[in-house]
């Protein structure tokens, strides 16, 4: 499909989307008259919805039209990729990577701002935090045991 040039394009969608599905889900978009021959369309949802429940994600009204928007724009010829989001990828770039058609490949990972705190510091920061959590959960277990322990039951 992909070296027929017959993929307009590919969302992936967030996990949790459908009852009873946990894995995220992908959209093929299939035509023989898509706007842009020799172009792809790549869009990297998975970031986008709301939990409604524990088990169940929903995209908004917004989510939904800025995928469309997406699309729209693309056909049109004005659309901008983003780096984490979307991507308009031409058949030869989908060739060299052996017409693997996974959005993420293709949109890359959104750029993090950046803190200004250097690398060794953070760590260093990072790393005490932990350590001084380690030992506060080692604090809660003895605490838990000996309460345990004092109403007969040993852990």
């Amino acid at each position: 499909m992909a070296q027929d040039d017959l993929v307009w394009g590919i969302v992936a969608l967030p996990s949790q989307l459908f009852y009873g599905v946990q894995i995220p889900a992908a959209l093929w978009f299939i035509s023989r008259g898509k706007p842009q021959k020799g172009k792809t369309i790549f869009v990297d949802a998975r970031k986008l919805g709301d939990m409604k429940t524990r088990r169940l994600r929903e995209l908004s009204e917004a989510d939904i039209f800025k995928i469309a928007d997406t699309f729209t724009a693309s056909d049109e010829g004005r659309l901008a990729d983003v780096r984490g989001f979307c991507a308009v990828v031409t058949t030869e770039e989908i060739a060299k990577q052996d017409f693997i058609l996974t959005p993420g490949r293709y949109v890359g990972i959104e750029e993090q701002e950046d803190d200004g705190e250097p690398f060794e510091e953070k760590m260093a920061r990072l790393t005490g935090e932990l350590s001084e959590l380690w030992q506060e959960l080692r604090r809660l277990e003895d605490e838990t045991r000996r309460r345990l322990g004092a109403i007969g039951y040993e852990i």
